[in-house]
Parts: C-alpha cells; structure tokens; sequence
C-alpha cells in the first residue's frame, strides 16, 4: 500500500469571533494578508503567503448562529495543522485502506478577487474523525485552483518570511501523539528528539513534546494551555533575515521579543495565544 507523501499545505490559527484583532496583531508581526475571504461554510479567513505553504487567520462573523460555530470551541490560538492533498479521493482511499480514522471529502468554495476580478478559489479537504486529535484540527486540504491562492503579490512580507519551518505540538505522551503519523505516513517519517518525536512534513516538521520540553525552549513566551494537556503551541518560520525580522517587529511594537540560540522568539501573549520563532 503507498501512504501519501507528507506535505505541509498550512498552518492555522483561530481567532475565534474576533479577525479585527487577530489581523491587526498579524499585520503588526510582519505578515502581509490577502483580503478577508468568506468560505461558503461559513467561516471568514486572511492568509499570509509563503513559497509553497501558508498561515491562515480563521474566525467565524461576530453573533454568527450558523456556520463553523465549531471554531468557537477553540481557545485562540494555533488549531490547525494542515497537509498536501494532490488528490483529495485518492488521499481519503488509501488513508481509509490504512486504517486512519478519516471522514469523506467535503468541498467548498471561497470567493477571490484578482485582477480586478471575483473568481472561486476551489477546496476539497479530508479530516481527522471527532475525537482522533485532542490538540487541535488536522486535516488534508485538495486545491482545485492554486493560481487563485499562490500570487506572487501576496508572498512579499515585511518580516521576511518565506516558509513554516516547525509547527510544535504538547502531548502528555509524544510517542502516543506521533502513532497516528507514523500509520499516515510510515515509522520512517517519525524520529526522536529531546522531550518528544518530531515528524518529517515535507521541508517542515512537527514536533511533539511534553510540556516540561515546551517551557526549556520557550519560558513564559509559551502560550496559556488554558486547563489543556494536549495543544498546539506554536510555530516557527523561516526568513531570509533576521535582522528584517526583528526590524518588523519593532517597527509594529510587538513587546517582549527575545533572542533565542537560533533567531527571535514571539511571545504567545503578543501573538493571538501562540509562541513564534524566527530563524533563518
């Protein structure tokens, strides 16, 4: 049986009922974003575009009472981690045959205006059945139109960022945590790492760790678990420069940046409940 090939398609973070303030703390990092788009399943997003992944801002309309009131449920915060699809029938196939525990295609569309026009940008995703993940939303995203989504125009940002280059995860038991990648992927994909396992995604990684692993590399710029065992923390991006990076940031008044050993660290509470690192 051949597993499908782990790609990072992108990351996700949920601000719940409030994208005013989830966008302007994100404008503030760096990140240039594409307009608000509104899904035709009821969710609003803006996306910061990288080479060939992407950070999304997801939230659902103030007093919406239909839609992805499911978002909601979420603290703020990284809770979506997303793969490659090339093909959205022949992923759900073979993960069904495997025995990964994943529902059927569900497709939707989300207007798009380029060069002056509206256009369709056109999705089919594969996701985890309720309850497989206890940190977060994972899932495969199939992109029907990707001349819509990847422009040259969008990828320009401030801080520098050209990729997502790590993706954490906090898991009581990180070796519990990886099973279900391994049986996505194959054992080869799974290796150890100091405090959990990290998983190969492509040119990306996610790492899962216990918490003990977070707070050594991180300290008080971890994000608030909020009564959680298992979440995702953070991520952490790749820039052509550091020092552009840090610029960014003191240019949008982004408090409490630190130096790390391998670039600048973000404090979760500066960045929407979420820990950023910036490395070259």
């Amino acid at each position: 049986m051949t597993l499908p090939v782990p790609t990072l398609d992108h990351v996700v973070i949920n601000a719940r009922d409030d994208m005013d303030r989830a966008a302007d703390i994100y404008r503030r990092l760096g990140f240039t974003l594409t307009e608000r788009g509104y899904h035709s399943l009821g969710s609003m997003n803006h996306l910061a575009m990288f080479g060939t992944d992407y950070l999304e801002l997801i939230a659902v309309p103030k007093d919406a009472t239909s839609g992805r009131l499911d978002l909601l449920n979420f603290p703020f915060g990284l809770n979506g981690l997303v793969f490659g699809s090339e093909d959205s029938a022949i992923t759900y196939g073979s993960l069904s045959k495997a025995g990964v525990p994943i529902e059927p295609p569900v497709e939707f569309t989300r207007p798009v205006k380029v060069d002056g026009k509206e256009r369709d940008a056109r999705f089919r995703t594969v996701r985890m059945k309720a309850g497989v993940v206890p940190y977060g939303r994972v899932y495969y995203c199939h992109h029907f139109t990707r001349d819509l989504v990847w422009r040259d125009e969008w990828r320009h940002h401030k801080n520098g960022v050209v990729a997502v280059a790590r993706a954490l995860i906090v898991e009581p038991d990180p070796a519990t945590g990886a099973k279900l990648y391994a049986d996505m992927f194959g054992l080869e994909s799974v290796r150890d790492i100091k405090g959990g396992k990290s998983v190969v995604i492509g040119n990306s990684r996610f790492d899962i760790v216990t918490e003990a692993e977070l707070k050594a590399q991180f300290g008080d710029a971890a994000p608030d678990a909020e009564g959680r065992k298992a979440y995702m923390a953070g991520l952490t991006f790749r820039t052509v420069s550091v020092g552009k990076a840090a610029r960014a940031l003191q240019d949008g008044k982004i408090g409490g940046v630190v130096q790390s050993a391998a670039g600048l660290v973000v404090p979760a509470k500066q960045a929407l409940n979420a820990v950023l690192e910036f490395v070259e």
